[in-house]
């Protein structure tokens, strides 16, 4: 899924039948999520959030500002917080599966469908800036609402969408995209909030304020980059925390900014407890912290995500002042649809693949037989990975287990969404007449898809066991052999599903270049599955 999160600030925060009403409009689109609403009296502002798929959130952005607009007139705000529009600013983070660049897209579609349908001005901002002065929002705000009627009849002011026209009753708006902040805080065992702050100083980048050579007050920069960071006192928690926000995890990570806090810590004396998130928090944090500290403990970091998260969850102390529930704390957790079938035992599958119903099917049985594929690949990777005798080949085993375990994941989801992909046809089929061709169309290609997807994965797969079996314990030999076979089997019945799915579409062009992909994707796996299988009977002495 492209998950996305979405972070409106509408300029009131009094009324609350307002501002209320204006995040219903938000939560009143299929596949959205509002995760929270802050309105604040004094600054006369509510900042709304709420994640989904893309598309989604797209929708849910475009349907809050409609509201706003509706609702609140600029002529009468008042507010201790600066802005110049209705919405004053609508920004979107990318949580997971999306990037930078395709948010950016989303954000000049919102103000280009802003512009086009409420006929206001729209600027864009951080990584959707047009213009580098356009960067800031702070720069773009310079003057705030009461500035607005002077600065659009100049050129330099003129919106990216939209009219350059004041609308006395909305403003303008600002959209772009940012990336996700994380609030984190990390424990110490003092309660005096000078200890905290002498560690966030330490790590923040602002750093401190120290005597130059001539005595004069001078910036020293903190250790770590993107991150804000102050030391306060929590008398319900009995201990004081460093209180941090990092800006940008691709610069500094969660267990980057715990380990620097630590060492600060010990280095004067303290000791770190454990941490808290304050809010949500992306999977990929946790994933790569949980990595992070197996690492350290030279332990394989190609392991299930689930004890990834674990690990990371134990390592930085996230449970110390409250309990840590993934499914309340990751984004991608709280939106995860279940998934039926690859949440039963194997004899509730087996049974139920067995029943007289068509789902589940092959397809769903072709995504399991590969997601077995690769366990068998990390698996292979994975045994010999804390032995002595191949701390030589230790980076190349955790390559393949981690990707192992990525391959295993996207497969086990391709369980159910294969069976989902058939029920929309079933479901295309019963439209009116009118509707039904275009819809059967839309549907039967997204049924092939899932399975295209699962055969266009297997040369990965056994290419993942031809390098454990390079590497591995003799040992092992047969089980990557036997994840190899899995992998043939998975494209094998893929394939078929891509064709029977197709069958009817001849004359389709997209169909035609969906069952090449899959018949090139089989063959290199015939042909790759067959060489290891052999490699295989050879080592055993059974050419």
């Amino acid at each position: 899924m492209k998950i996305v999160e979405c972070i409106p600030n509408i300029s009131e925060g009094r009324r609350a039948e307002i501002y209320d009403a204006v995040a219903q409009a938000a939560a009143g689109v299929a596949g959205v999520q509002v995760l929270d609403v802050d309105p604040g009296a004094e600054t006369n502002r509510t900042v709304i959030t709420f994640v989904g798929e893309s598309e989604a959130v797209l929708e849910g952005a475009f349907q809050l500002i409609k509201a706003s607009f509706e609702l609140i007139d600029m002529r009468e705000h008042s507010g201790a917080h600066a802005r110049q529009g209705a919405t004053d600013v609508c920004p979107f983070v990318p949580v997971s599966g999306i990037s930078v660049e395709e948010c950016v897209e989303l954000s000049r579609r919102l103000a280009k469908r802003v512009g086009d349908e409420l006929g206001v001005p729209v600027y864009l901002y951080e990584f959707a800036a047009t213009r580098p002065e356009r960067k800031s929002l702070a720069d773009i705000r310079q003057g705030e609402y009461e500035a607005l009627e002077e600065k659009l009849k100049t050129d330099e002011f003129a919106p990216d969408f939209g009219p350059a026209t004041f609308v006395p009753s909305f403003g303008v708006m600002v959209t772009g995209v940012r990336k996700f902040l994380v609030a984190y805080n990390v424990n110490l065992n003092v309660t005096d909030k000078r200890w905290a702050n002498r560690v966030a100083f330490d790590v923040r980048e602002k750093g401190r304020m120290v005597s130059g050579p001539d005595g004069v007050k001078v910036q020293k920069p903190g250790a770590l980059k993107a991150v804000r960071g102050v030391g306060w006192y929590i008398p319900e928690y009995g201990c004081s925390q460093v209180s941090m926000n990092l800006v940008d995890l691709d610069v500094t990570p969660m267990h980057v900014a715990f380990d620097a806090c630590a060492k600060s810590a010990e280095k004067r004396g303290m000791r770190v407890t454990g941490s808290e998130l304050v809010g949500l928090v992306q999977r990929k944090s946790l994933v790569d912290a949980g990595r992070h500290y197996l690492q350290k403990m030279h332990r394989s970091p190609g392991v299930p995500s689930v004890d990834l998260v674990h690990a990371a969850v134990r390592s930085l102390g996230l449970a110390e002042l409250a309990p840590f529930d993934p499914a309340k704390n990751i984004i991608e957790d709280m939106l995860a649809p279940e998934r039926p079938l690859a949440s039963m035992t194997l004899q509730e599958f087996a049974d139920e693949t067995s029943r007289d119903s068509t789902a589940p099917g092959g397809g769903s049985v072709a995504a399991l037989a590969g997601a077995t594929g690769a366990a068998l690949a990390a698996m292979v990777a994975n045994l010999p990975h804390p032995k002595a005798a191949f701390a030589g080949v230790r980076e190349e085993l955790e390559s393949i287990a981690v990707r192992g375990q990525e391959v295993k994941q996207y497969l086990l989801d391709a369980i159910d969404d294969d069976t989902w992909a058939f029920q929309k046809v079933m479901e295309a089929g019963k439209l009116p007449a009118a509707q039904r061709e275009v819809a059967m169309r839309e549907a039967t290609l997204g049924a092939a898809a899932v399975p295209l997807a699962v055969v266009e994965m297997c040369p990965e797969i056994v290419d993942l066991c031809r390098r454990a079996l390079d590497v591995g314990m003799k040992a092992s030999a047969s089980d990557a052999g036997v994840g190899a076979t899995m992998a043939r089997s998975a494209a094998v019945g893929a394939a078929m599903n891509v064709s029977i799915n197709l069958q009817e579409m001849t004359d389709d062009a997209e169909a035609a270049d969906m069952l090449q992909r899959a018949d090139a994707a089989l063959k290199v796996t015939e042909v790759a599955s067959e060489a290891l299988v052999a490699e295989v009977w050879r080592r055993l002495g059974r050419e």
